[in-house]
């Protein structure tokens, strides 16, 4: 099997003084774990890899149990490879090139998900604040950013997200994962 370049997208790790995961330790961690090119960005939990084994979940699986051995708590995440991210990119309905990327976010979800899960959700009361849904994807439209976000609480409710992992990025770091998942030679 050829390597395949991956993001893992953790969550959880790095904010409010806990769940720390420092970044050259998993950086050492996904080494010794076989996987090549691994490089962090960002201190939030991006790490991006090569693998020539496994599929996004199975590589999900195993980095997992990897991060908890290692740190001793349990760390959600979700694995996605470089032609998922990009049409991520390429499908979103907003105009990213005219937002800064502080406005636009994408909740990346490890499953489907529908417009009937967010029915209750009143969209017009949250005006301009917006949000569509894509291939286990939201996008999130907050002119004001996430932390001023009524309609990103709203949105992380956790019974809107019952049986997910979902785990938000704004729109810097969605591009970057594109730019960094892209295998070298294939047009960068």
């Amino acid at each position: 099997m050829a390597t395949k370049i991956y993001a893992a997208l953790l969550r959880g790790v790095n904010v409010g003084g806990s769940r720390k995961v420092p970044m050259a330790r998993l950086r050492a961690l996904l080494e010794g774990l076989g996987l090549t090119g691994v490089t962090t960005y960002l201190q939030s939990g991006n790490v991006v890899f090569g693998a020539d084994r496994g599929d996004e979940e199975s590589l999900a699986a195993e980095l997992a149990a990897a991060l908890e051995q290692e740190f001793g708590f349990g760390v959600e995440l979700l694995v996605r490879d470089h032609a998922y991210l990009k049409a991520v990119v390429d499908a979103c309905p907003f105009p990213a090139a005219e937002l800064e990327g502080k406005q636009l976010h994408a909740t990346y979800f490890s499953g489907p998900v529908d417009a009937a899960r967010f029915a209750a959700l009143d969209q017009a009361g949250f005006l301009p604040e917006e949000f569509r849904l894509g291939d286990r994807v939201l996008y999130l439209y907050a002119p004001d950013g996430l932390g001023r976000s009524r309609l990103g609480e709203a949105l992380g409710r956790p019974a809107l997200t019952k049986g997910l992992i979902a785990t938000s990025r704004n729109w810097n770091t969605v591009s970057k994962l594109v730019e960094l998942t892209e295998a070298p030679g294939a047009g960068r």
